[in-house]
């Protein structure tokens, strides 16, 4: 059996090196199709670095940049805690906690949880992207979703599996439903992922089904026999577990690792859009300690750039509180959100949402971009199946 890694890393677009910025869209697309494909489709030449798993979710290799930016990007000063564009907010007069009580809420809640390390962490996510398809008059959006499922072994030596499956497209809203059936109701999409304003060349794009694909499971051997995750640069189950439950010495033991940019591509990226990013990525898909996962919840808590939404729904129907940070980009203004369930203290899902979109830029405002939803996480002795 082929190398699942290197599987996900030959599906990467050509014309994209190791250090450049991933479009969030073509990886999930393309990370479905990998996993989907039989193991003769892999192989390849090995990337100029050795990374595993990243932070931010999206199964195997998703990514929080939305569309491929080479400028940097900059926070942007929040106005204030509330309802905004992305989310439902806390209507018919309910009071909308603020980010720092949604956070400390959360890691209250997390700090009363116990956990029993076993064979695997595994975690179940489904992600999903939305495009424009069509020109002009006859365009519509449509939703492309893939599901993921992974087993990360707990002790070094171990062998790492993964399953994925496209779960088909759709039109994105019933606008877009109406749209798409004037068009004929096509059964295949051909999605080119726009480039941002100004930006050279273009991405890989790729052709989308309204069916479900079939599921399919590859094994791979650890990076380095003990590598599990992308923490700013790959670290051991070990290291995971290491990590220091108090928020003050969890944020200056990542900030070890903080270079001045984002965490996969060399595009800058400022400290706290750095720390959300990788916070977010413990709280939603790591097998850290439950006090760890309150420190990080505690540890947003003390970012100034971290709003409130209020209460929001997730893709899967699920209620929460939003949290969220604005992100400028040469797209626009992106807004980076994550639901949390304050009964459970546990990250539900992901979303990038455009706010502003910059001038000549294909997405319009309100559209979520992409979105991450955590299915469920645990430890498990089960077998990968």
């Amino acid at each position: 059996m082929k190398d699942v890694m290197r599987v996900l890393r030959d599906a990467r677009p050509e014309e994209m090196d190791p250090g450049a910025p991933v479009d969030e869209g073509v990886r999930q697309a393309e990370l479905a199709r990998a996993m989907a494909a039989p193991p003769s489709a892999a192989g390849g030449a090995a990337p100029a670095r050795r990374r595993v798993r990243p932070v931010w979710g999206l199964g195997l290799a998703g990514a929080v940049a939305a569309g491929a930016v080479a400028a940097a990007a900059v926070l942007v000063a929040p106005g204030g805690d509330g309802t905004e564009p992305g989310g439902t907010g806390g209507g018919g007069g309910e009071r909308v906690l603020d980010a720092r009580t949604v956070l400390l809420a959360a890691a209250e809640k997390a700090d009363g949880q116990t956990e029993t390390m076993r064979a695997f962490w595994h975690q179940v996510t489904v992600s999903s992207a939305t495009y424009t398809v069509g020109k002009g008059g006859g365009g519509y959006a449509v939703t492309v979703r893939s599901k993921a499922e992974t087993w990360t072994p707990s002790r070094p030596g171990g062998k790492a599996w993964a399953a994925g499956q496209e779960l088909g497209a759709k039109p994105a809203t019933k606008a877009d439903e109406e749209a798409w059936r004037r068009a004929g109701s096509p059964t295949t999409f051909k999605i080119q992922v726009p480039v941002a304003p100004g930006a050279k060349g273009r991405l890989k794009g790729f052709t989308a089904k309204t069916t479900a694909g079939p599921r399919s499971i590859n094994g791979s051997a650890l990076v380095d026999g003990d590598k599990v995750f992308w923490l700013g640069r790959n670290v051991t189950m070990k290291d995971l577990r290491a990590l220091p439950s108090d928020p003050k010495r969890l944020k200056a033991e990542l900030l070890r690792w903080y270079k001045g940019h984002d965490t996969e591509s060399n595009r800058p990226m400022a400290s706290d859009l750095w720390l959300y990013t990788v916070a977010r990525g413990l709280v939603m898909d790591m097998p850290v300690k439950p006090a760890v996962r309150a420190a990080a919840f505690r540890m947003l808590a003390g970012l100034p750039a971290v709003r409130s939404l209020g209460k929001v729904t997730d893709p899967q129907g699920r209620t929460g509180n939003a949290i969220a940070l604005d992100e400028k980009t040469p797209q626009g203004v992106i807004r980076e959100q994550m639901i949390i369930d304050l009964a459970s203290g546990t990250a539900l899902a992901s979303m990038n949402v455009m706010v502003a979109p910059a001038a000549g830029a294909s997405v319009p405002a309100g559209r979520t971009m992409n979105s991450t939803t955590l299915i469920g996480a645990e430890w498990t002795d089960s077998k990968p199946r």
